[in-house]
């Protein structure tokens, strides 16, 4: 069974840089899968065949044509193992210093986007040190010892860490914690206010339906003593719901109650309603939706009942 090797994964390269597998198109080098040795252009020593993504790498057969001495004598050590790692030529396309794109130990920037070019059967591999890079169109060769014309990473992982732990600490202290409290304490703390939070706004809840409710009972009351038409009990409702249902109960009240047209007319100078007048001791007996109707229409009958009821003559103009 032919053996499979590793070409490229996400991990760090001697260098500090490191090349996302995710980011790496291959499209055009599967056209010409040519196998090279030690990245040396002309030392073609055979081709790659059944390239696969796997597990955030890449991988792939070797295949050695022993056209050449080389080829044959890179076969004969693959097979024995003291050759048996591999290398890949990149183009980069697209690099990143983003936090999201870094990972602990990296001193270089991600390389996010690349082309594979080519692949070759090296001594030491590629994501130590025999990884080759090419940017605007020249070739930075990573070898050992070699010299990286990648830039250095402004900040590295672990000051990107340290700036966290500084948010973490200020947001601690805005909770009302310690500087140093757990990330255990800091969620819980977290937790709980957001507990209070919703309390309130249940809370909240219950009372706007309490005040919803004590309006609703005021107008249906005005409604019932006629001194609101119930067509306008919705109008009312919006109403108190915007001056609140003290101010909405004394709205209602200065409405006077309407009055029947049949306690209006009467006998002029005689008694607003019939045979009730003469059941009528006192002034606190009238009805309230009657009283003003006794008063304009007859007077007399009003004075007696207020003198019955106060024992003092009232002011009628």
């Amino acid at each position: 069974m032919a053996k499979r090797v590793r070409i490229t994964n996400d991990s760090i390269n001697s260098y500090g840089t490191r090349v996302l597998t995710a980011g790496m198109d291959t499209t055009q080098y599967e056209r010409n899968p040519v196998l090279l040795y030690m990245h040396e252009r002309g030392n073609v020593i055979g081709y790659v065949k059944d390239l696969k993504r796997e597990d955030e790498g890449i991988t792939c057969e070797l295949v050695f044509d022993e056209a050449t001495e080389l080829s044959r004598q890179c076969k004969y050590q693959w097979e024995f193992g003291s050759l048996k790692m591999v290398s890949v030529g990149i183009d980069i396309l697209e690099m990143s210093d983003k936090e999201t794109d870094l990972i602990e130990g990296q001193s270089r920037p991600t390389i996010t986007k690349s082309k594979l070019f080519e692949v070759s059967l090296v001594d030491i591999g590629a994501n130590d040190d025999a990884i080759v890079l090419k940017k605007d169109g020249k070739t930075l060769a990573l070898g050992k010892d070699g010299k990286c014309e990648l830039p250095l990473l402004t900040r590295n992982i672990s000051t990107l860490k340290t700036d966290k732990d500084m948010d973490m600490k200020e947001l601690a202290l805005k909770l009302g914690l310690k500087e140093d409290a757990t990330h255990e304490a800091t969620l819980a703390k977290i937790d709980e206010l957001l507990s209070q939070q919703k309390l309130v706004e249940e809370l909240q809840k219950e009372n706007d339906t309490l005040k919803a409710a004590r309006i609703e009972q005021l107008v249906d009351t005005a409604i019932s003593e006629k001194r609101i038409e119930a067509a306008g009990k919705e109008q009312f409702m919006k109403l108190g719901k915007k001056i609140g249902a003290e101010e909405l109960t004394g709205v209602l009240k200065a409405m006077n109650p309407r009055v029947k047209l049949s306690a209006v007319i009467g006998h002029h100078g005689g008694a607003a309603t019939g045979e009730a007048t003469k059941e009528w001791k006192k002034l606190s007996d009238v009805p309230e939706s009657e009283m003003l109707a006794l008063r304009e229409n007859d007077p007399g009958k009003y004075a007696a009942l207020y003198k019955a009821e106060y024992g003092i003559e009232p002011d009628i103009d």
